[in-house]
Formats: structure tokens, sequence, C-alpha cells
């Protein structure tokens, strides 16, 4: 349509002309711009592959290499933006529709696993048993650590450390072996292993490197008088087939505990060295019997009580069942052994529900 019959039309509908000229325009424009895209990419793509197959694929790998680390880069670059995005209130502060509520906010020491001694500085108010009571071990293991002279030889500002554990950080001196280091500071052997990050030049033989720093949970310092002692107290099963309080259990051999359920050991150790039997500690079907996997329990029998709960039997010497037979309480189902990451003979203990670890003593009062 000419620009003069438009001047005749009624002007409403020379604009409802005009746009629809323009979006025809704007179609066939983002359509044209689209199809040069494809073919681009297209284009592009097939230099890519390429390359990337040239020589049998031999540049693959650097490009894929360089792409993460540009994606690296960028996702560096863009952290203290993103930190300064999410963080633009004031800390201890959330507005809302009424105005700004204002929360108390306090310190606590991480529950997150600690694998090394830290360093902490004593604040005013602070004792050794509240230091304590903080990182959850005991007087006499941060005493001996920062050997202190008395239970009030710390003042403010002081720095202090704090061993991960309840027991003894021992640097390794030539010719020592996990055996003499627990014997020197009255524990099992086994304790010294469990400790799960505890490194060793051989993972079978446990070898120790002179120099290196050994973690010795529940260990006490030679000829020492203990300012807290029932931390430290052994305690005795009772014989095995006693009935627990609840009931529910007995106990699978009788010895000695010389390692609790904690986190880094979900489970109970029972030390004998007269390789007694084991017993199951109640009714059940053997789901396990054997050493099926190379796994560090070694010889094992897991039973499934049918409600809910499972217990495993573990580092047995002997096994005197097989999968899929049931049994009744009190059966024999193999002998205390040290098969497996084991130091010493010793029965490892569990109970689960639903593939949850729960503390035996719970159920074995």
């Amino acid at each position: 349509m000419t620009i003069f019959k438009r001047l005749r039309l009624n002007p409403l509908l020379v604009w409802w002309l005009d746009l629809k000229d323009f979006c025809r325009f704007l179609k066939d424009y983002l359509i044209d711009r689209i199809v040069d895209f494809i073919a681009d990419f297209e284009a592009g793509k097939d230099v890519v592959v390429d390359g990337l197959t040239a020589k049998r694929g031999r540049y693959t790998r650097p490009f894929l290499h360089t792409g993460m680390t540009g994606l690296f880069l960028v996702g560096l670059m863009l952290t203290p933006l993103l930190s300064r995005a999410v963080s633009g209130q004031n800390e201890g502060e959330v507005l809302g529709t009424g105005g700004t509520f204002a929360f108390d906010t306090t310190t606590s020491v991480s529950v997150k696993p600690r694998d090394n001694v830290i360093a902490y500085i004593v604040e005013p108010g602070d004792t050794v048993s509240s230091i304590a009571k903080k990182f959850d071990v005991s007087i006499d293991t941060i005493r001996w650590q920062n050997d202190l002279k008395s239970i009030d030889a710390i003042k403010p500002g002081q720095t202090i450390e704090i061993p991960p554990v309840t027991g003894m950080v021992h640097q390794v001196k030539r010719g020592e072996t996990v055996y003499s280091v627990a014997k020197k500071y009255d524990v099992d052997p086994q304790q010294i292993i469990n400790w799960p990050f505890n490194t060793y030049g051989n993972d079978e033989t446990f070898a120790l490197a002179a120099g290196q720093t050994l973690v010795v949970p529940d260990g006490v310092k030679p000829a020492e008088v203990l300012w807290d002692p029932k931390r430290y107290v052994a305690q005795l099963t009772p014989n095995a087939g006693v009935v627990s309080a609840t009931g529910q259990f007995i106990w699978p051999v009788s010895g000695s505990i010389s390692q609790r359920y904690v986190w880094y050991h979900r489970g109970l150790d029972i030390a004998n060295k007269a390789t007694p039997a084991v017993l199951a500690a109640d009714s059940g079907t053997v789901t396990v019997a054997g050493w099926p996997d190379g796994n560090g329990y070694g010889n094992r029998v897991t039973l499934s009580h049918g409600n809910g709960l499972e217990t495993l039997y573990a580092h047995l010497s002997s096994i005197s069942v097989t999968s899929g037979q049931t049994v009744n309480r009190g059966d024999v189902i193999g002998n205390v052994g040290s098969t497996g990451r084991s130091t010493g003979p010793h029965l490892h203990f569990e109970i689960r529900r639903g593939g949850e670890l729960l503390d035996p003593l719970q159920f074995l009062r």
C-alpha cells in the first residue's frame, strides 16, 4: 500500500497496518538470524569435533581439562559476589514485615570430628574442667598434653593444646610398635587401630615410623595419679549367657570391654585372649557367615532377629554356622579371634536397626 493511500485512511487503521508490517518483518528477521546461528554453530561444532577426534582423540583430554579449569575460575570469581549478596543483611538480624528481629548468637565448639591437636586460648572464667567439657575430653588429657602441675595452673590469655579425644598423643620413637605403645599407656592395641586418623607404614602389620604422631584413645600416662579416674575405669562383661536387664539380648561373650561405642568406632570390642565361644545374642537367621569381601571385619556372622534388629560378630577365629540357618539365643556361632583389621583376640559386636548402628551397651545392661 502506497503512502498516499495510507494518508486517506483512518489514522488508527494506518497504525494497525504499520504494526502488522513491523511484526512480519521482525518474524522474517528472527528466522533468518536463527537459521544463520544454527548454521554457524554446526560449522563450529564440526571444527571442534574434527580437532578432538584428530589423532585418535589426542586433544580431547586437554580440551576437557581446560574447560573445567575455566569453569572453576569463573566460579572462583563469582564466589565473593554471591557471598556479599547472601550476607547483605547485618549478621544476627532478619528483616520481617514488622521491622527487624534480632537473634542472640552464641559460639560453640563444632561437633565435627577432629583428627589432630588444636590450640585454644584460655578465656576469663575458664577452668580445666569447663574446657574439658567443652571439647569432650578428660581433664587428665588436657593436663598431660600441657604438662599442668595443678588443676588451677591456667590463666586467661594462655594458649593450651587440646587433643582430639580423651587419652594420650604420643610421638613414636625408633623401635616402638603399636603393641609397645599400647602397653606403655595401658590400653588394648585395638584401641589405637580403631582411631581412624592414625596412619601406618604397613596397614597389615601396623608398622610405625619414628617421629610420627600417634593418638592413643583412653591412654593413661604412666605413674600418674588420675584427676578424673572414672573416665578410665575398665569394665568387665558378665559371663556369656547372662540375660540383660531388658530381657532382649544376652552378652555374646565374656571378657573385658576394650573399646566402647564412640563416633569413630560404632560397636563394642570385648577382648578375651582365651578365644572362648561366641553366643548368639538373640534368636535369629544367619545372613552372613564367613569372610566374603576381604573387609576389615574378618571372619564374621550377621544375624537378623526378625524385629528390625541385626547383630554382627566380627574377627572370629572360627565359624560354627552357615548362611540361611536359624539359631536360638545362646547358641554357639563361632569363637573369638583376631582375623581382619585386628591386633589381638577380641569380639567386635554391633547392633543395627535399619542400617543404623546403635550403642550395644543400651541393650546389654
